[in-house]
């Protein structure tokens, strides 16, 4: 017998919970597109104080760590891309939710619950992301050319 608050939740479509296991098959060495989204939107929670050196510097640590390496990590006001490889081991579904852990405590951070992923595939997918990236604060009306955009960071090898 369906309760009220059942019937309620059949009204609304529920989000589901995206899987994020990475196959046997894919490169050790695999690059992901990643967007993490603030609970927050429209406002600027990632931008505040210095919540933008200290998440850098928190992928940075991750790095050191041999948690991932973030190829790209380009903060909006209200979410973050970046372009990251795992280590095999554990992969975005352990090392995401990890560090979203970390900086929620650490720096007050309240993010949506789970995160998009898409393996890349190829170089040109991987430059056609790395543009789109860098695009974002341009075509948010933020500033006028990609370079103008000081929360953007890479790691080169």
């Amino acid at each position: 017998m369906q309760t009220e608050e059942n019937e309620m939740e059949d009204l609304f479509p529920q989000r589901k919970r995206l899987p994020h296991d990475m196959p046997p098959w894919v490169a050790a060495d695999a690059v992901f597109f990643i967007t993490l989204n603030a609970r927050e939107r429209g406002g600027a929670p990632l931008l505040d104080q210095d919540r933008p050196i200290r998440l850098w510097e928190s992928a940075r640590r991750y790095a050191r760590q041999n948690e991932w390496w973030p190829h790209l990590f380009l903060l909006m006001p209200d979410h973050l891309h970046l372009l990251a490889s795992f280590a095999r081991s554990s992969g975005p579904r352990i090392v995401l939710p990890k560090w979203k852990r970390w900086t929620a405590r650490a720096l007050g951070i309240r993010w949506q619950r789970d995160f998009f992923e898409h393996r890349l595939r190829t170089i040109r997918e991987y430059h056609e992301k790395a543009s789109y990236i860098r695009q974002n604060p341009v075509r948010k009306s933020l500033v006028n050319k990609p370079e103008a955009w000081p929360f953007v960071w890479e790691m080169h090898d």
